[in-house]
């Protein structure tokens, strides 16, 4: 009877200990719960630590506390400047009511598909209001936080708060790429071209500078010279008419030594003069005049 009464005992502990097992669940401090019964939310736990439920009948759902992560599809938005641009976007949410998140999406997913449209929608409606310059300004925290608070203002009906959004990337379509590219590039050798134009007109202007300097310099150096030529033929001619008036017989034999030198030059010279000619005064006798 000991022995039955024990084995019992043992039975109903073990039972006892499953159901205690069975009911209690622990509540992470990154997690909040919901208590479930037959499907529907019983009861939202937010505190972390050891709670209790019913067994068999009632479950528990757990989502975040932390900061999640919502990263909507790249939009073609066309900023108030009439510039389109490719706006890659990035948003962080918490779940602020575990119950109402529960009844509305119920899962990440479900936000995803629901507060990601609500997101590019706000961004269209911002970003179409401003300029590529605001946005590259520090005009863009405000405008990040005018989003911010334009999607908060409907996120609330889902349970969470939009901790943050961000622009990510920014840029533009691949055909205004190349627009800009070209525009850019067109730009910049017209500028080449403009700067190699100045260059070349002030080289020209440096070179006609120094072509009419050379020239001044050239014309002054031969007037000097032609000076200096007339001052050395007025000394040579008033030297050789003081030789002549010392000795007019030694002027004529030098004046005629000259003449000689000058025509008689190379191997073959032939000259048709006559016998008689005063050129050959000084051939035969060393006095002119005498034979």
């Amino acid at each position: 009877m000991n022995r039955k009464t024990s084995l019992i005992a043992g039975v109903i502990v073990i039972l006892v200990g499953m159901g205690l097992f069975s009911s209690a669940f622990t509540v992470h401090q990154t997690n909040q719960a919901i208590v479930m019964q037959f499907g529907k939310p019983i009861r939202v736990v937010s505190e972390p630590g050891l709670d209790w439920k019913i067994p068999i009948a009632q479950n528990v759902l757990y989502y975040e506390k932390r900061v999640l992560n919502l990263d909507p599809p790249v939009e073609s938005i066309l900023l108030a400047d009439q510039k389109r641009i490719l706006v890659d976007a990035f948003a962080r949410y918490r779940i602020t009511d575990a119950l109402e998140f529960f009844k509305t999406v119920r899962t990440e997913g479900g936000v995803r598909q629901r507060l990601g449209p609500i997101v590019s929608a706000s961004l269209r409606s911002v970003l179409g209001n401003v300029t590529l310059a605001s946005m590259l300004s520090e005009e863009r925290v405000k405008i990040m936080q005018q989003i911010r608070q334009t999607v908060n203002a409907q996120a609330g009906r889902f349970g969470i708060e939009l901790v943050d959004v961000r622009i990510r990337r920014a840029d533009f379509p691949e055909e205004i790429s190349q627009a800009v590219y070209g525009r850019m590039k067109s730009e910049r050798e017209r500028e080449a071209a403009e700067f190699r134009a100045q260059g070349f007109e002030q080289a020209q202007r440096i070179r006609a500078g120094a072509d009419r300097e050379a020239t001044v310099i050239r014309a002054e150096a031969k007037r000097e010279a032609e000076i200096e030529r007339g001052k050395g033929e007025a000394i040579r001619t008033r030297t050789l008419n003081d030789a002549f008036g010392q000795d007019a017989g030694f002027f004529n034999f030098y004046r005629s030594m000259q003449a000689y030198s000058a025509s008689l030059t190379g191997q073959s010279t032939y000259m048709v003069l006559s016998p008689d000619s005063e050129f050959f005064d000084f051939f035969g006798s060393v006095a002119p005049g005498t034979k």
